[in-house]
């Protein structure tokens, strides 16, 4: 005969059945887990199509636009003398030794920008997160960093400051 709980001590399952005087429970096998698991948790796991699809495209559209943006960028001396053109700033762009290194670091931006816009983007689909965001916000940032980048070289021109200084004493 075992002894009764004391005071302060818990009593198994079973033993609280006999001591009520109730019979024995019967062991029953476990029930399958298929048939255990909610329908809510299922759902929610579910990567949702529309994410992944918007997502995968823009981040096919930015593999597209960093190729051709930093190419671009690593002929960084006729993209300003372009520029200088289309601005109506008259004289030619000057500054090329500056203009080969930032328009290299920018180029090296774009990709490293990319490449963890990507990575970001992919763990998030693999929770189940909403992602689409993601290449628009790595985008945004990407894009202001190598925009400092190009204006470096492109204050430190000559021509183009020439042309500051003569919009400021209109």
């Amino acid at each position: 005969m075992t002894e009764r709980p004391q005071y302060g001590e818990l009593a198994t399952p079973e033993e609280q059945r006999r001591l009520a005087g109730l019979p024995p429970v019967e062991e029953q096998p476990p029930a399958p887990a298929a048939a255990a698991s909610p329908e809510p948790v299922a759902q929610s796991r579910e990567p949702r199509r529309w994410d992944r699809i918007i997502t995968i495209a823009l981040l096919v559209y930015g593999v597209f636009n960093v190729f051709m943006t930093g190419m671009s960028y690593l002929d960084l001396p006729g993209v300003m003398n372009e520029s200088m053109r289309i601005l109506g700033i008259e004289g030619k762009f000057t500054n090329f030794d500056q203009a080969r290194v930032w328009g290299t670091i920018a180029a090296i931006v774009l990709v490293a920008g990319w490449v963890i816009t990507a990575l970001i983007s992919v763990r998030r689909l693999r929770a189940s997160k909403l992602a689409w965001w993601v290449p628009l916000v790595g985008a945004v940032v990407t894009m202001l960093v190598a925009s400092v980048c190009i204006s470096i070289p492109m204050v430190g021109d000559p021509a183009f400051q020439a042309y500051l200084a003569g919009a400021g004493a209109s």
